[in-house]
C-alpha cells in the first residue's frame, strides 16, 4: 500500500513540474498549444471589453455650457470636412460650413465597406460598431473621399458613397495628398516569425511602413521605418528598454505621420523629396530624403507623444505636442503646438493651453495653418476643434455633442480649399 502511495505521489509531481515546465516553454517559444492559449484570452478579452468602445469614442464634456458652434465672423473662409463618431455610434465624414450647418455628409461602416478584411489579423477585426473610426481623410478633386479605418485600411468612396477602391493594407493615422495627386500614408506590417533584423521582438509584431498611393488605389512606393533607422546609424531607437531581456512588440516605434515637402513652399534647409515622419512612442520627428533614404534632420525629446508636424517653410515645421506627461487628473499640462527650426535647431511654443483655456488631448490631435495665418486644431479626445489667430484668440470653435453631456472623438476638421466650395454647393 504504501509502494502504491508512492507511486501515485511520484506520478503527480511528475506530471506537475512537466507542466510547469513545458508551460514555461510555450510562453517563451510559442509552441503547440500557445495559439489556442494565445485566441483563448483574445476571445475573453472580447467578452470582457465589449462595451469599451464608449470609453474609446466618447467622453464627458467639459464644455458642456458652450454652444456646439463659435464664429466670430473673423475666422479663415472656407467649408469644413470633420471626422468624427457621432449620436448613434456612427462613423462620420461631413462637409460643414463655419456656422455649423451640414453641407454633405457619408456615413460609413467598416462592416458593409470590408466584411471580407481578410488582410486584417484577428485581434484588429472590430466587433461591434462603431469598431473604428476615420483618421486621416482628403477630398479628391472630383468630390470623392480617401480615408483611413484607423488600423484596418484605405477607402476611396464617391460623393454618394459608392466605394470606388480598397487598398487592403493596415493603413492609419494619417492620408496627405501631395502636388501630383499621390496619397501618403502610415502603414502597419505584421510578423507571425522571428525576423534576424527584428532581434529581441515579441510575436507577433508590426512593423511601421510608408506607403505612396496613387490615386487609383495603387502602391507606388513603400519604406520600411526600422530600416531607414538602421541604414541611418540609429538602431537604438528600435531598442529604447533598459533591461536587453525584456521583450519587445507592438508599438515600439508608434508611426503617426508622413508627409513630403511641398512644392507650394521654397526650398532652404528643406528641399524637394524630403520627407517628414513622426514617431510618438520614442517622441521622435525626423526628415529623410526619399530617394538615398539619408536622414537630414532629427528631434527627439522635445515634445512628448506628438501628432501631425507639418512643414512651414524651406527651414522649419510645427508639431502638435500632446504633452501627456500627466493624466488629465493629476496635473496641469497642457497640450501646445511647437515649432522646430532645423538651422538653428530650436524649439518653441506658438500656443499652448492653460488653466484659463484649457487645450488638452492625451492621444490623435491635429493642427493645419490657414491661408491668412491662422491655426486650426483639433482637440480630438475633446470633441472640439477651434481657429486661433496670431493673437492667440479663438476666432472659431466647433464642439461635437452627442447628447447626454457627452462629446464624440473628433479625428480632424480641415479647412477646405475654395474650389470645394464650388464643388459642394447645392450638395445635399
Amino acid at each position: 500500500m504504501n509502494k502504491d502511495r508512492i507511486s501515485v505521489l511520484f506520478f503527480v509531481v511528475s506530471i506537475t513540474c512537466f507542466s510547469f515546465v513545458y508551460g514555461w516553454i510555450v510562453g517563451k517559444y510559442h509552441v503547440f498549444p500557445y495559439k489556442l492559449f494565445e485566441l483563448a484570452e483574445s476571445g475573453g478579452k472580447k467578452i470582457i471589453f465589449k462595451d469599451t468602445n464608449d470609453f474609446d469614442y466618447f467622453k464627458p464634456a467639459i464644455y458642456p455650457h458652450r454652444p456646439a458652434i463659435y464664429n466670430s465672423g473673423q475666422a479663415c473662409e472656407g467649408l469644413n470636412l470633420v471626422t468624427s463618431i457621432t449620436a448613434g455610434r456612427k462613423i462620420s465624414a461631413k462637409i460643414m460650413d463655419l456656422d455649423g450647418k451640414s453641407i454633405h455628409e457619408w456615413i460609413v461602416d467598416w462592416f458593409k465597406i470590408w466584411p471580407d478584411a481578410k488582410h486584417v489579423p484577428g485581434r484588429f477585426l472590430p466587433q461591434s460598431r462603431p469598431g473604428t473610426f476615420i483618421h486621416g481623410a482628403v477630398v479628391m478633386e472630383n468630390g470623392d473621399l480617401v480615408f483611413n479605418f484607423e488600423w484596418l485600411g484605405l477607402v476611396r468612396i464617391d460623393i454618394q458613397g459608392k466605394v470606388v477602391w480598397r487598398l487592403p493594407y493596415q493603413t492609419h493615422h494619417a492620408v496627405y495628398k501631395d502636388d501630383i495627386g499621390n496619397l501618403w500614408v502610415c502603414g502597419q506590417k505584421e510578423h507571425a516569425e522571428p525576423e534576424v533584423q527584428f532581434p529581441g521582438y515579441l510575436l507577433p509584431f508590426e512593423e511601421d511602413t510608408i506607403l505612396e498611393v496613387s490615386p487609383e488605389g495603387k502602391i507606388m512606393q513603400e519604406w520600411s521605418v526600422p530600416k531607414i533607422l538602421r541604414k541611418n546609424g540609429l538602431t537604438g531607437l528600435l531598442h529604447l528598454v533598459v533591461d536587453p531581456d525584456i521583450k519587445m512588440g507592438g508599438c515600439t516605434l508608434h508611426l503617426n505621420d508622413v508627409k513630403p515637402f511641398p512644392a507650394t513652399l521654397d526650398e532652404g534647409f528643406f528641399k524637394r523629396g524630403d520627407v517628414l515622419v513622426s514617431l510618438r512612442s520614442i517622441n521622435t520627428v525626423f526628415v529623410f530624403n526619399r530617394e538615398s533614404q539619408d536622414i537630414k534632420f532629427i528631434v527627439t525629446g522635445k515634445f512628448v507623444k506628438q501628432h501631425d508636424p507639418d512643414f512651414i517653410d524651406g527651414n522649419s515645421f510645427s508639431v502638435f505636442d500632446n504633452n501627456n506627461i500627466t493624466s488629465a487628473k493629476e496635473g496641469s499640462h497642457q497640450s501646445r503646438i511647437l515649432i522646430v527650426s532645423a538651422p538653428e535647431n530650436t524649439v518653441k511654443v506658438f500656443f499652448e493651453g492653460s488653466p484659463q483655456a484649457p487645450f488638452r488631448t492625451d492621444s490623435c490631435g491635429k493642427h493645419m495653418w490657414l491661408p491668412n495665418g491662422d491655426l486650426l486644431v483639433t482637440e480630438a479626445y475633446q470633441g472640439r476643434a477651434f481657429e486661433v489667430n496670431q493673437r492667440g484668440e479663438i476666432v472659431w470653435e466647433y464642439i461635437n455633442y452627442v447628447g447626454d453631456g457627452k462629446v464624440g472623438i473628433v479625428s480632424e476638421v480641415q479647412r477646405l480649399p475654395p474650389e470645394c466650395t464650388r464643388l459642394f454647393s447645392g450638395s445635399e
